[in-house]
């Protein structure tokens, strides 16, 4: 990974947690620069960010863990949490929507450019799929 991809990266990042960048807006940018997807681990609070070749970049997440993953997992919620996020009300932040989704017991998402699509999981490796419309 070249160090411009490092600073996308890491500036992508920045923008979903200070609220400056929003989810397709970010996805626009990874693409544009190579990308092809990234992973959140809740669990660890990371976020992995890939090319195609396998190479990554792993990432400390800006914000506090604070709101540990439930072990149950509840998908309705969780999908609740994921249109609350598409419609991007004045109320909304990356940092909550995180914190509302571990307490449904998403432990991570990962984003595939190439599937077009977003699988979140679960402690209990169970998943929610959503589509990526706008790629």
């Amino acid at each position: 990974m070249n160090a411009q991809q490092t600073t996308i990266a890491q500036s992508c990042l920045a923008g979903a947690a200070e609220g400056t960048m929003s989810f397709p807006a970010i996805v626009k940018t990874l693409v544009e620069n190579g990308f092809d997807g990234y992973a959140v681990d809740y669990r660890r609070n990371t976020t992995t960010y890939f090319l195609p070749d396998g190479e990554g970049l792993v990432l400390d997440n800006p914000h506090p863990a604070g709101t540990p993953v439930a072990e149950a997992f509840d998908e309705a919620g969780l999908v609740d949490q994921i249109k609350w996020a598409q419609s991007n009300p004045a109320d909304y932040s990356y940092t909550a929507f995180s914190d509302n989704v571990r307490r449904r017991g998403c432990a991570g998402y990962i984003v595939s450019v190439p599937g077009k699509r977003v699988l979140y999981y679960a402690r209990t490796a169970e998943t929610h799929v959503e589509p990526l419309p706008f790629l």
